[in-house]
């Protein structure tokens, strides 16, 4: 490892003299960064060939526009990538051709951990983090996890940004691919239960026993079943949540475990992908999902 990554930036005041980069700020970044600007911490953000609803939100987060990644790379201590877990590489390819030597890349994404050792090797001189965010954006009180694997020094680096916050952070030990390993299995189980649940429901309300199997559902505390009012939400989510089940598909079959129902899972949300950007009512999510949709 070079002796560049071996430096870990200064710190003043518990994280106030660290300047933070998010590439590329969605709902989740924006509420991350806004929980840093509440405590005085600059973040910046790039806006060229964002959407007018990525403006709006990062502007309501209070997140600082800049002119291009040069400027940001150079103004950056700390970079936080969130973006969707397929682009992730290409971000990182994007980061290594300027330059972010000495300095904290922290891969926050949905990927595997082969993936997270391939963006390590694009940025040898910087200090890469493996970091995984589970659980909502943080507004309204909620309170996501930020499981963080890497160097000690960033490790403390980033914990001293999110302590006061409402970004929960916990550090795993320096050996990457834990934290998006934790992830991964989580989403596995998560996501792929949401995917069952509105199938299942598609089933019987096609059916005309729609309310029956919501009834039974309830007599089985933790089921996702009785849950309909998430279909929408789910379908909404769908064009990120199928390539988070691929890198979870991918992992799976590394670990010799079997991957069909990760594939499976991602194949159905395809059919989703016409939601994104909108919450569809259940009964538009239910016939997105129909063989002849």
């Amino acid at each position: 490892m070079p002796a560049a990554a071996e430096r870990a930036r200064p710190v003043t005041g518990h994280g106030l003299g660290t300047t933070v980069g998010i590439l590329h700020p969605g709902s989740m970044g924006a509420a991350v960064g806004a929980q840093l600007r509440a405590r005085g911490i600059c973040v910046l953000w790039l806006p060229e060939g964002r959407s007018r609803t990525t403006v709006e939100r990062a502007e309501a987060a209070g997140l600082e526009a800049v002119d291009g990644l040069p400027l940001l790379l150079e103004r950056a201590d700390v970079l936080l990538s969130l973006c969707p877990p397929a682009a992730a590489e290409d971000v990182a390819r994007q980061v290594a051709a300027q330059g972010f030597p000495g300095k904290t890349y922290v891969e926050a994404n949905a990927v595997a951990p082969a993936r997270i050792r391939r963006i390590r090797e694009l940025l040898p001189d910087a200090t890469v983090v493996d970091g995984a965010v589970i659980g909502s954006p943080p507004l309204g009180g909620k309170q996501p996890r930020l499981y963080l694997a890497g160097r000690s020094s960033a490790l403390d680096l980033l914990g001293d940004l999110f302590a006061p916050t409402d970004v929960r952070v916990h550090p795993l030990g320096e050996e990457l691919g834990k934290a998006s390993t934790l992830k991964l299995a989580y989403s596995s189980y998560q996501k792929t239960s949401r995917v069952l649940a509105a199938v299942a429901f598609g089933l019987a309300q096609t059916n005309g026993v729609g309310d029956e199997l919501l009834d039974v559902a309830r007599l089985r505390p933790g089921s996702y079943l009785p849950e309909t009012g998430y279909i929408p939400k789910s379908a909404a989510r769908a064009w990120r949540w199928g390539p988070e089940l691929e890198e979870a598909a991918a992992l799976l079959h590394e670990a010799g475990l079997p991957d069909e129902l990760m594939r499976a899972s991602a194949a159905v949300l395809t059919r989703w992908d016409t939601a994104r950007g909108s919450e569809p009512s259940i009964e538009e999510a239910l016939s997105l999902l129909m063989d002849d949709h």
